[in-house]
This record gives C-alpha cells, sequence and structure tokens, in this order.
C-alpha cells in the first residue's frame, strides 16, 4: 500500500527538476538540488512535515533557495572555467536524461518539459542576469509564482522583486530574434549540415548572418576555441578548417537540442558535440557547440 503524504511529496520531483534546470543550466546541478531538497524534508521530523501547511511550495522554496546560492557562486566557478561556458544542452528523447552512464533505467518524474524558456538562445541570457534577477524572472513568468511568494525565497520585498523580473523581461525581449517557423529553422540548419558536410564555404556563408557568432564551449577537456568566433565568413571558414583537420570517423546527425533543431556529433557512436542554433527568418544568427564531455553524458546512449 502506497503512502499518499510520500507520493504527493515525490509528484513534486518533475516541477523541482524542471525549476532548477532553468535556473543553473545544468540538468546535473539541477538533480544535485533537488536531491539536497528532499533530503532536507526527510531529516525533519514526522511532526515537523505535518506541520507544513503545502509541501509543494515548501519543496519550491528551499530548491529555489539552494539555486540562489548555487548561482551566486557560479559566478566565481565560471570566472576559473577554461574558455566560454555554455549551459548543458538537453535532447528531446528525454528518457535518456538521468540514465547517466550508470545504465539505470531513467525515472520518468525526470522528464524536463520541452518550451520556450529552455531553448539555448533563452538560457544564454539568463546567464547574464544577476542570480535574484534569474530567480525572481523564472519563479514568476515561467512557473507563476506571486511576488510575494518570490519575496520570501530571495529576502526581497515583493516590489523589488517585481522590478526584477521587469528588467528580465527586457533582456529577454531585446535579446530574442523575430519567430521563425520551426519547418524553416529545421530548413536552415539541414542546409548548414549538408554545407558543412561538403566542406562549402561560400553555401555556409549565404546561411549564417554577416554579424553572427558561434561559441564553443570545451571546458578544457575538448578541442574549442576559447573566445567566440564572429562574422558569417569567419565562422564559415573556421568549421571547413574544423571539418578538414578533424577524423574522417564523425557522423553529423540531426536531432532537437533544448526543444529546437539542432545537430549532434558523433565518432564510433559517442557523442562528442551538440550544436544549437539561434534561427531568424533564413539565416543563422548564433551557434553554441557544447564539446565538453562532461555536459554531454545526456546524451550517451542515444541512437
Amino acid at each position: 500500500m502506497t503512502d499518499p503524504g510520500l507520493d504527493a511529496i515525490m509528484s513534486e520531483r518533475r516541477r523541482l527538476i524542471n525549476l532548477g534546470y532553468r535556473l543553473l543550466g545544468s540538468l546535473a546541478d539541477a538533480e544535485d538540488v533537488v536531491q539536497e531538497t528532499y533530503a532536507r524534508w526527510y531529516a525533519m521530523s514526522p511532526e515537523q512535515q505535518d506541520a507544513i501547511e503545502t509541501p509543494g511550495a515548501w519543496l519550491t522554496t528551499v530548491a529555489s533557495r539552494i539555486c540562489l546560492d548555487l548561482l551566486g557562486s557560479a559566478r566565481a566557478r565560471r570566472e576559473r572555467y577554461v574558455g566560454e561556458w555554455i549551459p548543458e544542452p538537453l535532447p528531446d528523447r528525454t528518457e535518456w536524461i538521468s540514465a547517466r552512464s550508470s545504465g539505470t533505467p531513467a525515472d520518468p518524474a525526470d522528464r524536463i518539459t520541452l518550451d520556450e524558456s529552455i531553448n539555448m538562445a533563452f538560457l544564454v541570457v539568463l546567464e547574464s542576469m544577476t542570480p535574484a534577477q534569474r530567480v525572481a524572472f523564472i519563479l514568476h513568468d515561467v512557473f507563476r509564482y506571486p511576488f510575494t511568494d518570490i519575496a520570501e525565497i530571495t529576502g526581497r520585498t515583493p516590489a523589488a522583486c517585481r522590478q526584477l523580473a521587469t528588467s528580465a523581461r527586457r533582456r529577454i525581449q531585446a535579446a530574442q530574434a523575430p519567430t521563425t517557423p520551426a519547418v524553416q529553422r529545421a530548413d536552415v540548419v539541414r542546409a548548414f549540415k549538408q554545407a558543412w558536410e561538403a566542406k562549402d564555404i561560400d553555401a555556409l556563408i549565404n546561411l549564417l548572418d554577416p554579424d553572427a557568432t558561434a561559441t564553443g564551449d570545451g571546458g578544457g577537456l575538448a578541442g574549442a576555441s576559447l573566445h567566440p568566433v564572429e562574422g558569417g565568413e569567419q565562422i564559415a571558414r573556421y568549421l571547413v578548417g574544423l571539418a578538414n583537420r578533424g577524423p574522417d570517423n564523425v557522423t553529423i546527425l540531426e536531432r532537437t537540442v533544448n526543444g529546437q533543431p539542432g545537430l549532434v556529433a558523433q565518432q564510433e557512436g559517442v557523442t562528442i558535440g551538440v550544436l544549437a542554433f539561434d534561427v531568424a527568418a533564413d539565416r543563422i544568427k548564433h551557434i553554441w557547440a557544447v564539446l565538453n564531455p562532461e555536459k554531454l553524458r545526456p546524451w550517451t546512449g542515444m541512437p
């Protein structure tokens, strides 16, 4: 016989994973936050647990505060990071995301809900915000929490939290490219893949915005440019140079990356790179290439 109280507590797990990933840009960190949140819940006595009127709200508050602390220390960690830091990319087939390399079955409750708030362009803008801005914006605009609740989490007034969310919203709106239909985005990414495989510099230049930016994240564990490559022509030449120098047994696959059309590079069945794109009309404005193997664990074993 199942414990209804336990079922109610564990049913919050997926929402907490979703919250943690959006706040931290890392599935591994989100899982750690959720584990710590539940550890704090079970560290309380049954009487203390019973005294909490809304356990789901308590769990969200604790998880959000842990994330806020982690975001504060993340800035120092990022300064020591080798090269550029890009949020951890998510595959579409989310049944693999918590299997890791252990081979254990994934928990369906760990699936990340795919929507606009997890596309790479959105997550990259979140990285430019202060921790308090990010928490206020995600909790209010994505998870629909009232500012009175957010104020308790952040230790600020509701009015201050409203202001934080407003300034964060302006950043998101300023960075957003005009909406391009999903089919059109997929066509552009497919054409990019074909031009890259053909090492066709002119075709790549035509697909890239003249002011495009390409950012790689190797984390010091895989070869990646330490700084973004800027300009459509420069990116095209850089990519063709990579193709000329790289091994012959790399396969490029079309995959959904953070809910958007993307590409995955595999070598002998092992994922060695995941590319996310920001497409406006028929041109690519941004490319984010994650090569750090520690960030590619959710893709391990994917066909």
